[in-house]
């Protein structure tokens, strides 16, 4: 039997984007239920959101077969780990003036809409951290990808001394533990990203320690191959962007491309993004755009939640858990 929250958006959530959020939660167990995989989508700054104290749960539960993030998700939720009681909310943020936002800069916050993420104590801690990771493969001549060397940082327990929330609430932590599949297309444009760029402009570490995007998607090809049979793939995007359209672009690629023409469409989709539909943008496209793209099927269930993910997602993922 379903839980409170579920029983309370059974009871409440009947119209509009309300009931669009149901059945886009319904179908996605369905999908689950029927024997797919699917793929969660995290752009924007879902992370620093906190989403993990839903995600990391559905990890754990299995409901969650691979994810595709930006930079930023990747190590906001570690930030978060390690620093989140050095956080600093600023709930007026709508009044700060420019000078306001210097005073922060000078005081080492960068901030997220409402939230400030403390420098040293996230950006730098992890840092010192990471870069002996980086250095400690180069030396044996060995490459990872992104999300790996955060794997790795996670499972050698070494960040535990700093954890400052409840590491099951940690998305990253629960995808470590499982060796969740993630791909991160376009990390260079994150602050580890940033930081391991100006190492290798000082001739610190090699450009080629850190796999690239291309190594990423050609990894992608093969484990959707691999991942498609039955009911096959779905997509769960939250936000638009790189994080989106980096992975659902496999499809078309594998069938034009690759003259597989045998490849099944991703077969769920939905997305969460308040960019209201409009001309030529990808984050507002509709998903029945996507099918002339090659990436969605006609009979695709199809599903679009206009509204703020902050406040969709986690409803969405208590749902589908019987919260």
């Amino acid at each position: 039997m379903k839980g409170p929250i579920s029983q309370f958006i059974e009871k409440h959530y009947l119209h509009f984007n309300a009931a669009a959020l149901v059945d886009a939660a319904k179908g996605y167990e369905t999908h689950l239920t029927e024997g797919g995989k699917m793929m969660v989508t995290l752009a924007g700054a879902m992370s620093t959101a906190e989403l993990g104290k839903s995600l990391a749960e559905m990890i754990r539960a299995g409901k969650v077969d691979i994810i595709s993030c930006t930079g930023a998700n990747l190590e906001e939720d570690i930030m978060n780990l390690v620093a989140h009681n050095h956080y600093k909310r600023v709930p007026h943020y709508r009044d700060l003036s420019p000078q306001d936002e210097w005073d922060l800069l000078e005081n080492h916050y960068n901030r997220v809409t409402d939230t400030c993420i403390p420098e040293e104590e996230a950006f730098r801690r992890l840092q010192a951290h990471i870069h002996g990771i980086w250095k400690g493969a180069e030396d044996k001549g060995e490459r990872y990808f992104p999300h790996e060397y955060m794997y790795k940082i996670l499972l050698s327990g070494e960040l535990k001394q700093y954890y400052e929330i409840d590491p099951k609430d940690s998305w990253m932590l629960a995808a470590a533990e499982r060796n969740l599949p993630i791909v991160v297309p376009g990390w260079e444009d994150s602050t580890m990203g940033n930081i391991f760029a100006s190492y290798v402009i000082k001739g610190e570490l090699k450009a080629s320690t850190m796999k690239s995007g291309i190594e990423y998607m050609t990894w992608l090809a093969d484990w959707y191959v691999k991942n498609s049979d039955g009911k096959g793939v779905g997509f769960f995007q939250i936000g638009g962007g790189i994080a989106g359209d980096f992975p659902i672009c496999v499809v078309p690629m594998l069938y034009q491309d690759m003259e597989m023409e045998n490849i099944p469409f991703w077969s769920y989709f939905c997305q969460i993004s308040d960019s209201t539909t409009s001309y030529g943008s990808y984050s507002g496209a509709v998903p029945n755009e996507k099918i002339t793209w090659g990436k969605l099927d006609i009979h695709t269930p199809k599903f679009i939640v206009e509204s703020d993910a902050t406040i969709v997602a986690p409803l969405m993922f208590a749902y589908i858990l019987g919260w």
